[in-house]
């Protein structure tokens, strides 16, 4: 009786255990199930749903593709800048901001020259380097006469509400190259006159005040042009030279656009030079006592003027400088681009013209369109320190193959036209090309003026601890 006793209860022991595994095995089953049910169909809806989802999907052509919408067509631009024309509204300045800095005068009450009868010329000389705001008005004025968009990439609108940007056609370059010296009866020169008048303008318009000028577009492109008024517009894109007399706060690279000098030195036409017909290894015509970051040409000027293949020389427009940096430039293998009173020189450009494969020493400097375009292809960059070791700099370039250069000299005649100013503009041309740089920066303008019209509506509130959240304001 004991021995069945013993069995029995070693059985239900053995039964109980097995019932208690299967049913914890049985609930661990169904939480997992749980788990999966709430985590795993939100992954699954995420990952494999909304990619292929025709909801709330763009196309590449601009439609919405819902099921359960008609078809509705968007203006992508903002999404895609690139398959999109600019649309630029411009402010009808008086013509003492523009044209009539160039000796131009309109007919009778109008703002604007007539530029289907006659173009207003520009100053010659080292004043053409600077030009842009020349080109680019001229552009959009230029837009209005024409059915052909082919190869434009910004056009003029008389609706602000319409447009991306808004240009500013301030002549502010030639103004400071021309108009920056007292006349006899002055207290100010014309060039600090226009430059308030600009400013007491700009901050009382409706569009500054839409944006707090963060759609504006304001050329400044003579590092020393707009002195006066950079630190009350800095809201606004500028289009420069490069930054090196900027504040980082007051224009860099995220906010503004960096143009090409318009090259002073003649094109490279029918260039069928090789590495072996271009007698001099390495070439730099220029000043070459410079402050601030310049001093480096000098030093560089003394440790290669005696070199055999280099030319090395003070030079200037005077006495046919440009003709004879034209034929120099044209001739050799290198040219040398170092930074002076500032990053940036014509140097670059007149470099590119000719076919010169530019080699670049400016540690501070900012390139046109580089966020679309690689230089390291047609040139090559040094670091000052390197430079200035002794040979570092003669012995790279000796280094550089026939094969290398060849390759770079290639690539220099097939971008050139990136940089080249004209009138009418054409596909990709320099024109063009900063255009679609100033498009490429209006995703982030869009993004700076929504949050800044964000609270536009809200009324002031006086709870104690809650701030408000005014109007939008000029930074005035």
């Amino acid at each position: 009786m004991a021995e069945r006793n013993v069995h029995f209860k070693g059985f239900f022991g053995r039964k109980s255990l097995f019932s208690m595994l299967s049913i914890t095995s049985i609930l661990f089953m169904l939480s997992l199930l749980f788990v999966l049910r709430t985590t795993g169909r939100r992954h699954f809806f995420y990952v494999n749903v909304l990619p292929k989802s025709k909801i709330l999907a763009l196309s590449d052509e601009g439609y919405s593709q819902s099921s359960s919408q008609p078809l509705k067509k968007y203006n992508l631009f903002k999404c895609n800048p690139s398959k999109q024309v600019l649309k630029v509204y411009m402010y009808d300045l008086p013509p003492q901001f523009h044209f009539e800095l160039l000796g131009s005068k309109a007919e009778g009450k109008s703002v604007w020259p007539d530029i289907r009868k006659t173009v207003p010329g520009y100053p010659g000389g080292l004043n053409l380097q600077h030009s842009i705001e020349y080109w680019l008005t001229l552009d959009l004025l230029f837009s209005e006469f024409t059915d052909n968009s082919n190869g434009r990439s910004a056009i003029r609108v008389h609706n602000s509400s319409e447009a991306d940007v808004v240009f500013v056609p301030f002549f502010s370059s030639v103004c400071y190259n021309r108009f920056s010296k007292l006349k006899p009866i002055q207290k100010k020169s014309t060039n600090v006159l226009l430059q308030e008048k600009l400013v007491e303008f700009l901050t009382v318009q409706e569009e500054w005040k839409r944006s707090g000028g963060k759609d504006h577009i304001i050329l400044a492109h003579h590092p020393n042009s707009l002195l006066d008024a950079r630190m009350k517009l800095w809201p606004a894109i500028f289009i420069l030279s490069d930054f090196g007399r900027y504040p980082p706060t007051v224009a860099n690279v995220e906010k503004d656009v960096i143009a090409p000098y318009k090259h002073v030195i003649s094109n490279y036409g029918n260039d069928t030079s090789d590495f072996d017909s271009r007698p001099t290894l390495l070439y730099f015509q220029g000043a070459i006592y410079r402050k601030d970051g310049g001093s480096i040409r000098q030093e560089l000027f003394y440790m290669l003027k005696d070199e055999k293949d280099v030319h090395f020389s003070f030079g200037s427009i005077l006495k046919g400088g440009v003709k004879q940096a034209t034929s120099g430039m044209h001739s050799s293998k290198f040219c040398l681009n170092i930074a002076g009173d500032t990053p940036s020189s014509n140097r670059l450009f007149d470099a590119i013209a000719s076919h010169c494969v530019p080699v670049i020493i400016s540690d501070e400097i900012e390139l046109p369109y580089e966020d679309v375009l690689d230089y390291s292809e047609f040139s090559i960059f040094v670091r000052t320190s390197d430079a200035l070791k002794e040979n570092f700099l003669i012995n790279f370039i000796r280094s550089i193959t026939k094969e290398e250069w060849t390759r770079m000299w290639e690539r220099l005649k097939e971008i050139e036209n990136l940089f080249e100013y004209r009138y009418p503009s054409k596909d990709n041309d320099a024109v063009q090309m900063i255009w679609q740089a100033i498009a490429r920066k209006v995703p982030a303008i869009n993004l700076k003026r929504h949050k800044y019209s964000r609270y536009s509506r809200a009324p002031v509130s006086n709870e104690r601890g809650q701030k408000s959240f005014p109007l939008p304001k000029n930074i005035l």
